[in-house]
């Protein structure tokens, strides 16, 4: 089995409705994406998925969150904007358009801050 990964960054504010401290206030990161495909073989160039390919589509997806108030953006009126909740979107965001039948995405992982991490996948 074989798996890639890339990282990307954004820029998101956002405050966690319910919650008793200070993330209950407006404020910002600099998050990082993480995103995983696996798969068991690659094509004729010896590759997985094409870098450039992924980039080009995760990036597509972190154009709608960066620089945003995350809690103004479907579904996040609804759910808090948590690493976790944003993990499953952009994973429900590239589900579809990155998975084939040589490879699929198997899990995204989001940091708010330096050491902490927050993954999903639908395993």
């Amino acid at each position: 089995m074989f798996e890639i990964s890339i990282k990307a960054n954004f820029c998101g504010a956002h405050c966690l409705k319910g919650y008793s401290g200070p993330c209950a206030n407006l404020h910002g990161h600099n998050w990082e994406v993480e995103i995983f495909m696996r798969g068991s073989r690659t094509g004729r160039v010896g590759m997985l998925v094409d870098f450039k390919e992924l980039k080009i589509k995760l990036n597509a997806v972190l154009d709608k969150l960066d620089h945003r108030d995350l809690n103004t953006i479907r579904p996040f009126r609804v759910k808090n904007p948590t690493a976790e909740n944003i993990a499953r979107y952009i994973f429900d965001e590239l589900h579809r358009p990155l998975s084939s039948a040589a490879c699929r995405l198997d899990r995204v992982r989001v940091s708010e801050s330096p050491g902490t991490s927050a993954y999903y996948s639908q395993r």
